[in-house]
């Protein structure tokens, strides 16, 4: 074999030969599938970016209606002594004469029986009716209601118009004065809600029974 034709082998067989060795070289690429729509849809919620945080709207709120009344008072003592609920009978809607409604609830007591303030307020009136006989009109401090006592025996000793008097006070004695029977003493007694001219005389009865 001639000289040129042995250098051109060796080239040839050299770079067949560097070919070679580089592509062992070289690190194996590894295979990466790309990713497919259901993939997309099912990524970890982790990698998604966070929602901003939102500060939630306050609620509204309705302010009271400045000098609202409420609606029936709360806490009254039954106002005569010894008599339990349980004795207590509802009368507020029985017939009277005349066509009439009650209005009220007769409390029946021996005669003599003290009577007591159902609650902190103050004596607007004394007053003595031909069908109330002996009476006592007591106003509620905030002057929303009116406790109306009568038929009593006597008034107690020293009450007067515009006194103050606290719960449980004794203010009278139970009778039948007015046109109540004195086969059957007792204390009839109503609950008025007063009007914004504060009349003692004047104001929407309320059932008292259920405000025991």
């Amino acid at each position: 074999m001639r000289l040129s034709q042995l250098i051109v082998l060796g080239v040839v067989l050299g770079l067949g030969l560097g070919w070679w060795l580089r592509r062992d070289a070289e690190p194996a690429r590894a295979f990466v599938p790309a990713p497919t729509q259901a993939t997309a849809q099912t990524a970890p919620a982790a990698l998604a970016a966070p929602a901003p945080a939102t500060t939630p709207a306050p609620s509204p709120t309705v302010a009271p209606t400045a000098g609202a009344a409420a609606a029936q008072p709360i806490g009254l003592l039954l106002p005569v002594q010894g008599v339990q609920r349980a004795q207590l009978r509802d009368t507020f809607t029985d017939a009277r004469s005349e066509g009439r409604v009650h209005d009220a609830i007769d409390i029946m007591a021996p005669a003599g029986t003290p009577v007591l303030a159902v609650a902190d307020g103050t004596v607007e009136k004394l007053f003595d009716s031909e069908r109330g006989g002996l009476t006592v009109y007591q106003f509620e401090p905030s002057g929303q209601w009116c406790y109306y006592y009568a038929h009593l025996q006597r008034y107690a000793d020293g009450l007067a118009e515009k006194q103050a008097v606290k719960r449980g006070d004794v203010i009278g004695y139970v009778g039948s004065t007015g046109n109540a029977s004195a086969d059957a003493p007792h204390l009839h007694f109503e609950v008025h809600v007063l009007g914004p001219e504060k009349q003692w005389w004047k104001g929407e009865s309320i059932n008292p029974y259920p405000l025991f």
